[in-house]
């Protein structure tokens, strides 16, 4: 390996690290970037030929990149939580993407005359979405709930769908007539489920069951992961051409939907290597574009994009949401979202590559083709999914709810007590029995590192005004408040420190404040709150009136009670917090911890208790 190789490899690296921190800093999908770089890199200024610096190996490495990318994408589908959009999610990936593979097909026919083969097989490909550009998008957009849960688990379950379903393609082009071929993509449909589904199934168990057994040490579990995947990978594909995709598919959704198998730390180490795999092979692949063939198709071009985006997504839309609850603004809004990303990237490369080589020279417009698309579905889409959002009204109204980073009692509390106020309210820990308690007592949860990766992509962020950092350590909330600030803004990130203010030195202050704002007060810790609750402290809500006012409820509670919330009469949540200049009025409602010994049992009537610690404890063990 020669010195320019070795510059080669080390700028990918440090153009890819580049281009997804300014995907972070602007919040625009960091597909846009990588594109941009490749194209640059490559064909515009002629620094890089991924071939030609890896010779043989690059199309094991797409391969096998790929794989893992799969892999990574199908631990997170837990088909519990599809349950409620199930049936809207189930067509999009069937019915709806074959009317997608087909209109496609059909415009690439039509509009640029390539061959049936091709179209067909182009169609496919392209059918294909990905959470790699849907999660940037939908932060942007900010869409309700129904939306932003839809394309978010479509983007999960189509890619290993649409690259099956561009394996068939390619088997029923190269196994020669008609008749032949049909026969042949049948035999080789089986065969390919089969071997895919029997040796994920095989794999993903006995991994699974060593896991739980505790085979495997736990500092090894990322190392035989890998080894699993792309061994299985390569013994699939020797097997049956292709079936390593499906067997990785399978092996991944195996392993997230097996009882008693704990995977987060898979996950975590997973999401790092895709989102290194995922940069490097967009670079990669979009060196390799041919600016002059891009050029050579003209405008016809742009009649694949039209027939994509305007005819292909809402025909998908309007078969898929046939019989559901989506409003129509709801399904106007689907029917214009659908970027593609990373696996139309990479399946396009491998198999123009192989039907060039078996005598199909129009295939070498696949990767210019998929390459244009993708660049076009994601800039449009990012650029007026916005505006279009508003102007549907199906854009969430102003954020008003939290994250909340601890599931530990006290946060349990707090999160059911806004929750029962009518906020949006999701808790996030590491800790597996935490997050199934909130989880038994009716809470959304989220179980991993809040600051990966994995949480970037599947905390629901959409309605989340801040974060209530309320981890036991105070290290751990500072790294939440460092990894959300630019998210959401200093003013908007709480931290419950681990000491009160007035034991804390002037530069332990600061260095929370550099952050965020220190939460409730400066009375308020960690530890002194966790044993007030465990010692029968109560979440209260209270609302004013005329007769009962901030004065008479300070009077009548004291020390007792600690204001942690105040809800104005236009229903916005104030937060108390050090530098907080609340001043609540009639109408206004406020939220307390209310220690115990004080007389709960109000005859006045103007106590409300949402949090009930004997229910919290029964629930504990459901």
């Amino acid at each position: 390996m020669n010195e320019y190789t070795l510059i080669q490899i080390s700028g990918i690296l440090i153009a890819a690290t580049a281009c997804q921190w300014l995907a972070w800093r602007v919040k625009i999908p960091g597909i846009v970037f990588l594109l941009i770089t490749g194209i640059l890199a490559g064909p515009v200024m002629g620094l890089l030929n991924p071939e030609k610096m890896m010779g043989d190996l690059f199309f094991p490495f797409v391969s096998m990149s790929v794989a893992l990318i799969l892999f990574e994408g199908s631990l997170t589908l837990d088909f519990a939580q599809i349950r409620g959009l199930h049936m809207v999610v189930r067509n999009m990936v069937s019915f709806g993407m074959l009317i997608t593979w087909i209109i496609t097909a059909l415009a690439a026919r039509l509009g640029l005359g390539l061959s049936w083969h091709i179209s067909v097989l182009l169609g496919a490909i392209t059918s294909v979405s990905g959470p790699t550009v849907i999660v940037p998008m939908l932060r942007t957009i900010r869409p309700n709930h129904n939306i932003a849960n839809i394309l978010r688990w479509e983007g999960i379950i189509v890619d290993p769908i649409g690259a099956a379903m561009a394996v068939l393609a390619y088997e029923f082009i190269i196994s020669g007539s008609a008749q032949q071929a049909m026969g042949h993509t049948v035999l080789v449909f089986v065969r390919l489920v089969a071997t895919g589904t029997a040796i994920g199934v095989v794999c993903g168990y006995g991994f699974g069951l060593a896991i739980r057994k505790h085979w495997i040490p736990e500092f090894m579990h990322n190392l035989f992961a890998i080894s699993l995947v792309l061994g299985a990978f390569v013994f699939s594909n020797h097997l049956q051409h292709e079936a390593g995709l499906v067997t990785v598919t399978v092996m991944g959704i195996w392993l997230a939907n097996m009882k008693d198998v704990p995977i987060g730390d898979i996950l975590d180490f997973k999401e790092h290597i895709s989102i290194l795999l995922i940069s490097v092979l967009f670079i990669m692949l979009a060196a390799r574009l041919n600016i002059d063939e891009l050029i050579a198709l003209g405008w016809e071009m742009s009649f694949l994009f039209i027939a994509i985006q305007f005819l292909a997504r809402p025909m998908n839309i309007m078969v898929s949401s046939i019989g559901s609850r989506l409003t129509w603004p709801e399904r106007h809004m689907l029917a214009w979202i659908a970027p593609r990303g990373i696996v139309a990237a990479a399946i396009s490369a491998l198999f123009a590559t192989q039907l060039q080589k078996a005598g199909y020279p129009d295939a070498g417009v696949l990767v210019p083709l998929t390459f244009f698309i993708i660049i076009s579905t994601v800039i449009v889409q990012s650029v007026t999914a916005r505006p279009i959002a508003l102007w549907l009204k199906v854009a969430e109204p102003t954020p008003n709810g939290f994250v909340i980073f601890g599931a530990n009692q006290l946060a349990r509390a707090i999160g059911k007590a806004l929750m029962d106020l009518g906020f949006q309210v999701q808790l996030a820990d590491t800790g597996w029995d935490q997050v199934m308690k909130a989880k038994n007592e009716g809470l959304p949860t989220y179980f991993g590192n809040p600051v990966s990766e994995h949480a970037d992509r599947h905390i629901q962020l959409v309605g989340i005004r801040g974060v209530l950092a309320l981890f036991p350590h105070e290290a751990a909330n500072v790294a939440v408040a460092i990894h959300y600030r630019l998210e959401f803004g200093a003013d908007e990130i709480y931290i419950l420190p681990s000491r009160p203010e007035e034991n804390r030195s002037t530069a332990d202050r600061m260095s929370i404040q550099t952050h965020g704002k220190i939460l409730f007060g400066q009375t308020a810790s960690y530890p002194a709150m966790a044993t007030d609750m465990a010692r029968g402290g109560h979440i209260i809500t209270t609302k004013l009136t005329e007769k009962f006012t901030l004065a008479q409820f300070t009077q009548k509670h004291g020390q007792k009670a600690l204001l942690l919330f105040a809800v104005d009469k236009t229903n916005r949540l104030h937060v108390y917090a050090h530098d907080s200049q609340i001043v609540p009025e009639p109408g206004w409602s406020l939220v307390y911890m209310l220690k115990n010994g004080e007389n709960n049992h109000l005859g006045t009537g103007e106590d409300k208790h949402n949090i009930d610690p004997v229910r919290l404890k029964k629930g504990y063990n459901v």
